[in-house]
């Protein structure tokens, strides 16, 4: 067990935890349920427990983590239907960057955007869902980073660290990427396009698919 008096205490200690823990998080690293220890983190971590402690009580304001009166603290579980309610959140948000990115992309972002877009039929050629899973998401964060919307990025950020576990189950999903290469692709067509309705259209279209087989 660390001494409480050990260097890695203070604003930084926490804040190298805080992150840490959120990459481990997001990344699907800690499983959903899995009990967070305090002890073992501060040790794993090098810093104290105090430091584990505030970063916990941190995600647990950000939805990634439950804190249980009396017996500590998890990652947190995200049911279908919270799942369902989350993803009706980001049709607003990423149609809004969608539309966005269709006004604002640069001609080097409209490319970078088309060969995702190749990329990603290539990996559904190739029968490789986990490439496809990480294009993907590769996709997602540059239409919103080109959408120069920063507010709609950190309010999605959020979101989405609560779907890792759904997110990786519909990759998985045999017959999904087929069915979302489609999607995709019609949201890229619109964005490099320059058609800013089009391309909030193609993911709400997207993100309406997704729901129906989140529900299924």
């Amino acid at each position: 067990m660390p001494k409480e008096a050990s260097p890695g205490s203070g604003e930084q200690a926490k804040q190298l935890a805080l992150s840490r823990l959120r990459q481990a998080i997001l990344r699907g690293e800690m499983a959903p349920a899995q009990r967070l220890v305090e002890n073992e983190l501060a040790e794993q971590f090098g810093v104290t427990r105090a430091s584990i402690r505030a970063a916990l009580i941190d995600l647990a304001a950000e939805g990634l983590v439950e804190r249980i009166r009396n017996r500590g603290s998890r990652v947190r579980v995200v049911t279908v239907e919270e799942a369902v309610a989350i993803t009706e959140c980001r049709m607003a948000l990423e149609g809004l960057c969608a539309a966005k990115a269709a006004v604002l992309a640069t001609g080097a972002q409209r490319e970078e955007l088309t060969g995702l877009g190749e990329a990603m039929a290539k990996a559904v050629a190739d029968g490789d869902p986990l490439t496809y899973s990480e294009l993907n998401h590769q996709l997602h964060t540059c239409v919103r980073e080109f959408s120069g919307q920063r507010t709609a990025v950190e309010l999605l950020e959020r979101l989405n660290g609560q779907l890792v576990r759904h997110q990786f189950q519909l990759a998985l999903r045999p017959g999904r990427p087929q069915q979302s290469l489609n999607e995709h692709l019609t949201m890229i067509e619109a964005i490099v396009a320059g058609e800013p309705q089009a391309a909030e259209a193609a993911v709400r279209a997207h993100l309406s698919s997704v729901i129906d087989v989140l529900r299924d």
